[in-house]
């Protein structure tokens, strides 16, 4: 295969609609940051000594405190997509080491994911299309039916990679058929992949990442409407180039496009770089009444706003996506990332990507602030 063909590697997108929660983001309550193990052995003593000596009544009116957040969440699961749903489950699939097969878990708390049942949905082809490199999948609510939007490639052309969706119209997205409804179409038969939806104002998008022919990058973020969850209308446009230097360390991409729309903008991240410790975040603003279409409308930042941290001992953070804690107003920030940095041979090859999440801080100005990978929770 080309140099070309093989860098561009992969890795990953909607405001949140009907079936997801939507909240003003000006007034997050804090969360607390994961104490240390001596700090909860002290806390349980101390506890220990205030309830023995506090009236039962008033044990049982005090409000009860969420527990932090655990990470890594889901061990061994890269990409990762989290949505929460109408029926009050989180939903969650992603990249599984082997990109032989989609997967899917759900529970009622954000922390019940990491010990929740897994499920296969979907297999891959032994042969022809669909049959390797599963990256990647998102599920979306759309209309009244489930949706996944994944990358593959023929099983004889692993890095042919392209864009499919498959189709459940049952309720419960563990039950029904999931119908295989095809590739999605866009201007070129080249490397796609990363594919997200989102609805604004009426219409619905797909934001997805893919090589330009006759460009030296890998891959950039593309745009376009669409007529139906498998179709585009088209045209499509291109919304980012991996322009800066940050973007093109060991590879010239952009991908894994996500979508959260606050505060009368949309905020559009994608990833950027290899897929080793140098893979970070970046971020596209759009104002919720612009012309989506128009890349004009879009603003990028300079400099990436999610990156990998010495000091917490994550590496790589990337590929994310967003969802609301269970208060239903506490956005959360949804990723991946290794806890080291030296990885042997192809980092596509190492199984240690990890999903995590932490709470999404918000700026004085509106913006987003991603804050740094927080640190593995001890004993996790």
């Amino acid at each position: 295969m080309s140099d070309a063909v093989r860098t561009c590697e992969r890795h990953r997108p909607p405001p949140r609609e009907a079936d997801h929660v939507s909240r003003a983001a000006d007034d997050l309550p804090d969360l607390p940051p994961p104490p240390a193990r001596r700090l909860l052995l002290k806390g349980a003593l101390a506890a220990g000594a205030l309830a023995a000596a506090t009236p039962a009544a008033a044990r049982a009116a005090a409000p009860t405190k969420a527990a932090p957040y655990v990470n890594p969440l889901v061990r061994h699961r890269a990409d990762p997509h989290l949505t929460r749903h109408t029926d009050g489950f989180y939903y969650f699939t992603a990249t599984v080491p082997e990109y032989d097969r989609i997967v899917l878990r759900r529970s009622r708390t954000l922390g019940g994911l990491g010990r929740a049942a897994e499920s296969v949905i979907w297999r891959a082809h032994p042969t022809g299309d669909m049959g390797a490199h599963i990256w990647a999948p998102e599920m979306h609510r759309v209309a009244g039916k489930w949706y996944v939007y994944f990358a593959a490639a023929p099983a004889e052309d692993v890095w042919a990679i392209r864009i499919w969706v498959l189709e459940n119209a049952h309720p419960d997205p563990f039950k029904g058929t999931w119908v295989e409804k095809g590739q999605v179409k866009t201007a070129w038969e080249t490397f796609s992949l990363d594919a997200t939806t989102f609805a604004h104002r009426g219409t619905r998008y797909l934001a997805w990442a893919q090589h330009e022919p006759g460009t030296d990058d890998n891959t950039a973020v593309w745009l376009s409407e669409m007529a139906d969850p498998w179709t585009l209308t088209g045209p499509q446009v291109r919304l980012s180039t991996p322009e800066y230097d940050w973007e093109r360390i060991g590879f010239a991409v952009n991908e894994g496009p996500y979508v959260l729309h606050r505060n009368g903008r949309l905020f559009m991240t994608y990833s950027a770089s290899a897929t080793d410790h140098h893979y970070c975040v970046g971020l596209l603003t759009a104002d919720e009444d612009s012309d989506l279409m128009d890349p004009a409308s879009w603003a990028k930042s300079p400099v990436p706003v999610f990156t990998g941290s010495d000091t917490t001992r994550q590496y790589g953070p990337g590929h994310n996506c967003f969802t609301v804690a269970e208060d239903g107003r506490t956005d959360v920030l949804v990723y991946h990332a290794r806890p080291y940095k030296e990885i042997t041979g192809d980092p596509l090859d190492d199984p240690n990507r990890h999903t995590r999440i932490q709470k999404l801080g918000w700026k004085a100005d509106g913006t987003p602030d991603f804050g740094v990978p927080v640190a593995d929770t001890e004993g996790a």
